[in-house]
């Protein structure tokens, strides 16, 4: 099965960039090689790097790992907490539709 390309927004690709040396600044303070955080995410050493430099390929798994590794795993929690467009749809009553409405039935 061939692979599909996304193509990124370019906001979403700095702020995976922003995300991936995020990471690698938390494993430093952390005195931690890459090796070493590697071996305990249970991901290679190139895809750390991957990672740390905001490659839209790594999987999120990976990065919920790497979290988990470093102690940031309760981050992951805030994603999405606090959904102001959606509290807004919700407070303006707008209600949206799941399927298209039912169709009469011919009488014969």
């Amino acid at each position: 099965m061939a692979r599909t390309h996304v193509v990124l927004f370019p906001k979403v690709a700095a702020r995976l960039k922003i995300l991936g040396e995020n990471l690698r600044l938390a494993r430093l303070r952390r005195r931690i090689s890459s090796l070493q955080l590697a071996q305990r995410a249970g991901i290679s050493r190139p895809t750390l790097s991957k990672l740390e430099n905001g490659d839209p390929g790594v999987s999120l798994a990976a990065f919920a790992n790497v979290m988990f590794c470093l102690g940031l795993d309760s981050d992951l929690e805030a994603v999405a907490l606090d959904d102001a467009l959606g509290r807004r749809l919700m407070d303006a009553d707008l209600s949206l539709r799941k399927r298209a409405p039912r169709m009469p039935r011919p009488r014969g």
